[in-house]
């Protein structure tokens, strides 16, 4: 398999597609990049048998029924998830809650499929596709009992700052699709970034911090922590977490 095929070409008979909104929505500046890494034979198995069942492709082409996907349960999305390692394990801590997982990275998202079933989840969807046309066309008003952005891409460079997924805009869209009292958690090991995310999230009127007296939260129970984290530990890299809450006004 060349690794320069694209997600379409590897997966005739459906699987997440290269660019699955096409020129329906507006090219905007993008926080994220496709990653056309390697896909293993494994990956691509999981994919080929999981993908008709448990993923889907941000066309930006429908309201999803959440309450049909998961039984009415409460929903959370996460944005970014690598591979997989930390989303499969809070979904199989939390089989009571519906989480939808979006990523581009291909191999990441065969690696979750492949997770999700050896671990038997029934709770999990994987999306392929851009975060922001599907909270702001895919997901109903209200409907996320919280949103997660785990070690986002920080664009280090100043001239790509304004890349960087927390920004004003994104929150103003997160804030209508987070049900009152739903939490926003994101975490990040660059600290400009952190210092950064900390600044507009304290300034935006509809999230409050949920740290006691403001600041950075410390790490979650329900936030693992993963191996390549616990190495950046031992290097004596900081890791940040933010909690705030969606208001209720």
């Amino acid at each position: 398999m060349s690794q320069s095929q694209t997600p379409s070409r590897m997966f005739p008979d459906g699987g997440p597609a290269a660019d699955p909104a096409g020129d329906h929505f507006e090219r905007r500046i993008r926080s994220f990049q496709p990653r056309r890494s390697r896909v293993t034979a494994g990956q691509a198995d999981a994919i080929r048998r999981l993908w008709p069942a448990w993923g889907f492709d941000v066309d930006g082409q429908r309201v999803l029924d959440l309450d049909a996907v998961f039984g009415g349960a409460p929903v959370v999305l996460e944005i970014g998830f690598g591979m997989g390692e930390t989303t499969a394990l809070m979904a199989e801590a939390e089989p009571e809650t519906g989480l939808i997982a979006v990523d581009v990275h291909t191999p990441g998202q065969g690696n979750l499929l492949a997770l999700a079933e050896r671990a038997g989840l029934t709770n999990l969807r994987v999306a392929n596709g851009d975060a922001v046309i599907l909270l702001r066309e895919m997901l109903p008003p209200g409907s996320l009992a919280g949103v997660r952005v785990y070690f986002p891409d920080p664009w280090p460079k100043k001239r790509h700052h304004k890349r960087r997924l927390l920004q004003p805009e994104f929150l103003d869209l997160a804030a209508t699709r987070m049900a009152p009292g739903a939490v926003l958690h994101c975490a990040t090991d660059w600290e400009p970034y952190a210092e950064q995310m900390l600044d507009v999230l304290t300034a935006h009127p509809a999230f409050e911090n949920t740290a006691p007296g403001g600041g950075f939260a410390e790490r979650p129970a329900f936030r693992p922590l993963t191996r390549f984290e616990g190495q950046g530990l031992d290097k004596g890299h900081v890791v940040r977490d933010l909690l705030f809450r969606r208001s209720c006004d």
